[in-house]
């Protein structure tokens, strides 16, 4: 059993740094670009961006959350959040003509550009729950 619990600690580590670096590099870069040209830059769709570090962390988290039956209720629904509004964003930008141009609606604009806000927020949630989910299984487990 104990070796199992290792291999959930070690996915959910893994998981939660790569889903951590998708949230903290705007925040990073933003901090670069202020102490060198003091600017200050965020870039809000780099997490979208650095999708393929999502998705790898993610599927750890999710594999771990589901292995070690903890967790599993804020990851599964952070995760789909996250999906439901990157798919829709984009599906917005391309049904209207934002994407390709055609279309310079800044209503439309701002509901998408919405839509990108808030799925950075869903990676932050899943972000928070890897993190509680680091915290659960390295918890002393009691023995009596």
């Amino acid at each position: 059993m104990e070796k199992k619990r290792t291999g959930m600690k070690i996915l959910a580590v893994l998981g939660t740094l790569l889903v951590g670096v998708d949230i903290l590099a705007p925040v990073f870069f933003s901090l670069m670009a202020l102490v060198s040209r003091a600017v200050f830059r965020f870039d809000y769709l780099m997490p979208a961006e650095l999708g393929f570090l999502l998705l790898a962390g993610l599927l750890l988290l999710v594999w771990a959350a589901f292995a070690s039956k903890m967790r599993r209720n804020w990851i599964g629904w952070s995760i789909v959040a996250a999906l439901v509004l990157v798919v829709a964003g984009q599906a917005l930008a391309v049904a209207t003509g934002l994407a390709s141009g055609q279309n310079q609606s800044p209503v439309l604009e701002k509901v998408v550009l919405g839509t990108i806000g808030a799925f950075d927020l869903a990676v932050l949630a899943l972000f928070i729950g890897g993190l509680l989910l680091v915290g659960d299984l390295f918890r002393k487990v009691k023995t009596t």
